[in-house]
């Protein structure tokens, strides 16, 4: 996806399209490529921005999942946006989520898949190793029902990553972060229609824990995709699109 990425003061955004906005969050290894088929879709309709989160310079003191959703508040006020559609994957959702629940105003509509926030089995259980390739490839792959998702551009983009010792000191502060962050007391306050759209073999975050968010969201509805893990939009974008449109359409 070759886009402009937008720089002013501290903030890195895609900003493209005209009309209601839609922001998108992405993971802890979320890159733009991972939304490209989203954005192709949706900015011949909407205005369509994804903040790059600092996830991998972040002061180590607001290394964590609450840093980031400061991050994302700091953003949306900086270019003052309002009544927005957020979707987040991932550590993502979980960002969207904490800004939801803190500026209920600002969000029109909340869109999660492959969420965390409940429970989020992270790197497969584990975390990063720096120096092993075929770790992190096996990493990668197990990200997605297909391994063949898992291309050998996406591998080395994390592989880059990990070896760097700042980043992955950031990335494991954050993930541990989320994991500690257990958000079922809170998300029951959220009244914005919220979609959820879920990898029916999701391995990192299980069909059980979509089960627990539309419970525990009240103006939720949930759907599965088969033959699907964790990042729906990457794996079965046409769908995953349908899908999202439907919900545009239906909470107008």
């Amino acid at each position: 996806m070759e886009y402009h990425i937008k720089e002013e003061s501290n903030f890195k955004y895609l900003d493209v399209g005209t009309g209601e906005t839609i922001m998108l969050l992405h993971g802890l290894f979320g890159a733009l490529s991972n939304w490209e088929a989203v954005v192709n879709d949706l900015k011949k309709d909407f205005r369509v921005i994804i903040p790059i989160m600092p996830i991998f310079d972040i002061n180590m003191k607001s290394a964590s999942v609450e840093g980031l959703a400061n991050f994302i508040e700091s953003f949306v006020n900086f270019k003052k946006l309002d009544q927005l559609t957020l979707l987040g994957n991932s550590l993502g959702g979980h960002v969207g989520l904490i800004y939801t629940l803190k500026n209920p105003n600002k969000v029109k509509r909340l869109a999660l898949t492959g969420s965390s926030g409940l429970f989020e089995n992270s790197m497969g259980g584990s975390f990063p190793k720096r120096g092993s390739y075929e770790y992190i490839k096996e990493r990668v792959a197990y990200t997605f029902y297909d391994p063949a998702t898992a291309t050998k551009e996406l591998i080395d983009e994390v592989f880059n990553i990990v070896k760097d010792i700042g980043k992955c000191i950031r990335i494991i502060a954050i993930a541990r972060s989320a994991q500690r962050h257990n958000m079922a007391k809170d998300i029951v306050q959220i009244k914005a229609p919220t979609l959820l759209i879920w990898g029916l073999n999701d391995t990192i975050t299980p069909p059980a824990v979509a089960h627990e968010f539309n419970t525990l969201i009240t103006n939720s509805t949930l759907y599965f995709i088969d033959k699907c893990c964790h990042a729906p939009m990457m794996e079965h974008p046409e769908k995953f699109n349908k899908l999202f449109r439907r919900f545009l359409q239906s909470n107008t």
